[in-house]
């Protein structure tokens, strides 16, 4: 089933936020993304465990599953690869990856995926303000903007600042290569967080298709709004389309009053699931 928000499946955000900087805002992003390096992520959800049982093959190459069973000599060509490779001699390469102590270096990723075939869905992934755990997303304590996304992105950063949080721990960009699609995943367990964390979607071009996957229904619901809000615990993924789309997440703690506001708006009346 789809656990949702207050009954609802999703939130859609558009009738609270002034999205009338997301024009400008898209032709920042895709001017800045053509100047700034980015990364890949994705790459690794069936083995962390986070993908619905029937849409487990539709991950295709999985980069934990192909550093298990690397050889030695494979596994030297790899540590060469990483962002200090005399460190990197002395690590498990299983230490390197998502929610791992160790970041892979892009090479590292560009290696995994001409070599050994390993997808990675989001081929653009920026952060604005960085975050190493998954679990510290909301926080934003010791955390800013960089100053290459102040540089290149200054509409969007100021954009962002102004969006209902007491604080902000995490903003990125994603975005997908034409024709790939995001992995169906989710980001937590429903049974131990009644509450959804606390975050916007926003898509400048209205065109990246991100659905709620019900496994026992075996259906999607398109979330096809410019700013939206879901329970990120969820299975979720992004449909594939023959050009390239991006979104930009902001995760923190909503402000108490854009949260009632929000609640007041959408509570189902009948207390039912989503």
């Amino acid at each position: 089933m789809i656990h949702g928000i207050w009954g609802r499946p999703f939130i859609d955000l558009e009738p609270h936020l002034d999205l009338s900087a997301l024009d400008a805002i898209h032709e920042e992003v895709c001017l800045g993304l053509s100047q700034v390096p980015v990364a890949y992520t994705g790459g690794s959800h069936r083995s962390m465990g986070i993908m619905p049982p029937s849409l487990q093959e539709s991950a295709l190459g999985d980069y934990r599953s192909v550093l298990s069973s690397l050889t030695p000599a494979e596994r030297a060509v790899f540590a060469t690869l990483a962002d200090d490779p005399i460190a990197a001699r002395e690590e498990d390469v299983l230490d390197f990856g998502e929610e791992r102590p160790l970041t892979l270096s892009r090479r590292q990723q560009l290696w995994l995926e001409y070599r050994h075939g390993v997808y990675f869905p989001w081929k653009v992934y920026y952060e604005m303000i960085p975050n190493h755990y998954w679990d510290e997303k909301s926080s934003g304590a010791g955390k800013a903007f960089t100053r290459e996304a102040r540089t290149f992105f200054p509409k969007t950063v100021e954009f962002v600042k102004r969006l209902p949080f007491s604080q902000i721990g995490r903003s990125n960009i994603m975005g997908l290569s034409a024709l790939d699609y995001g992995t169906v995943h989710l980001d937590g367990d429903p049974r131990k967080k009644p509450e959804a964390d606390h975050f916007i979607t926003f898509c400048p071009a209205g065109n990246k298709r991100l659905f709620l996957w019900d496994e026992a229904k075996q259906e999607k619901l398109f979330v096809e709004r410019r700013a939206y809000w879901f329970n990120d615990s969820d299975y979720h993924g992004v449909e594939s389309a023959p050009y390239f789309r991006y979104s930009i997440r902001v995760d923190g703690i909503f402000l108490p009053e854009f949260l009632h506001a929000l609640r007041q708006a959408n509570a189902d009346p009948a207390g039912g699931p989503g």
